[in-house]
């Protein structure tokens, strides 16, 4: 069990059912983030008193120094407030819910800090997933994947990772499953929101819309479970009940089901080896109904098809890939392009900047500032 926890990105969606997951466990907040929500994470601090609070918009952070004046909680701000926070002392565990690659430097310090990272943060691992992993390695550090289909895989693995054949990633498929390319020309971001199974920030649900988010899956898995691209396969599974599958060397496939309720994997993040009884919905095996599971359309879809390719690539190509997604999804959402549009721009992007197949963490760093200035240089006007 964590004694006291720092999470980082603590008023977004993940960062909000991790509080209720450590306010029922008794668990205490060392450090708490957000980016520019202040209304809400002042709340969050006048509630579970963390010694900091970081705010990555310094305007924002200096009005929260002005809210939280009458509370022992030190207010930081930028990316060097992010990296005290994940760094903060007290703290046994960081939860990463940031969004973005802005939560690559803070989960790196952490993990020179010897902290358990509790890790919601795909692109952590997409833009440098073989540092980070060697970092966990030559620290000794516990990492516990967070997100519900790699939190299936790593319980179903239960210490058994040489005898892996496949991991089986599973995929709701999104708010347009079963939609053909020519139907999704003119989608409106309004539609790409709505997704069916679950309730996430809108970032990560445009990319469940383009499938982008299983490609930056796809990758997180190759390196949390040391696996080749090739042992990786998607199955679209839209009742969400199966979260990911592992097939072993004796073709014995394991699965992890559940309710599509995040505070479970996060909850077994924190408590893990142990299990405690949870907040999180109970799954009523009757009332699943069918469970039915379909190769992805890569066709309709043409952005995961893009992320498996540059998987293989490995170097600072995933961190273009993910940081050019990241430049045409705001754009997408701020109505600037077309949904097809994001797809046309990670290609490009990722013809514009050479890849280096063997980088530095500065080499990667590079590289993603390299592709957003190429996708706003795309769109202006």
């Amino acid at each position: 069990m964590r004694h006291a926890v720092s999470v980082l990105g603590s008023t977004g969606s993940v960062g909000k059912q991790t509080l209720e997951v450590m306010q029922a466990l008794g668990i205490k907040a060392a450090a708490l983030s957000a980016d520019t929500n202040i209304g809400l994470l002042e709340e969050q601090a006048r509630k579970f008193k963390p010694a900091v609070a970081a705010v990555m918009n310094e305007k924002a952070a200096a009005d929260l120094k002005l809210k939280l004046a009458d509370t022992d909680t030190k207010v930081v701000s930028g990316l060097d407030g992010l990296i005290e926070a994940a760094a903060a002392e007290g703290s046994d565990t960081v939860v990463t819910a940031v969004s973005g690659s802005c939560g690559l430097m803070p989960t790196m310090e952490a993990i020179r800090a010897g902290k358990r990272i509790a890790l919601a943060n795909k692109e952590t691992l997409v833009c440098a997933g073989e540092l980070v992993m060697q970092a966990v390695r030559e620290h000794d550090c516990e990492l516990i994947p967070v997100d519900s289909e790699h939190s299936a895989i790593f319980q179903c693995l239960n210490g058994h990772s040489r005898e892996v054949k496949k991991l089986l990633l599973t995929a709701s498929g999104g708010p347009f499953r079963g939609k053909t390319r020519e139907q999704l020309r003119t989608v409106t971001k309004e539609a790409a929101l709505k997704h069916p199974n679950w309730t996430m920030g809108a970032k990560i649900t445009i990319d469940s819309a383009t499938l982008m988010n299983k490609g930056l899956e796809f990758i997180e898995a190759m390196h949390l479970f040391g696996v080749s691209p090739d042992q990786i396969q998607i199955l679209v599974h839209p009742q969400s009940i199966v979260h990911s599958m592992v097939e072993f060397c004796d073709n014995a496939v394991i699965a992890q089901l559940g309710a599509a309720d995040m505070r479970l994997p996060i909850q077994y993040a924190l408590t893990y080896p142990e299990r405690c009884p949870s907040i999180a919905d109970e799954l009523d095996i009757f009332e699943c109904g069918s469970l039915t599971f379909e190769r992805p359309d890569l066709n309709t879809f043409p952005c995961l098809g893009l992320a498996i390719k540059t998987a293989q690539k490995r170097g600072t190509a995933c961190a273009v890939m993910n940081a050019a997604n990241e430049e045409a999804v705001r754009l997408f959402l701020n109505d600037r392009i077309g949904f097809y549009q994001i797809y046309e721009l990670l290609c490009f992007a990722l013809e514009a900047v050479p890849n280096i197949e063997d980088p530095e963490l500065e080499d990667i760093i590079e590289a993603d500032k390299a592709a957003r200035e190429i996708i706003k240089k795309q769109c202006i006007f």
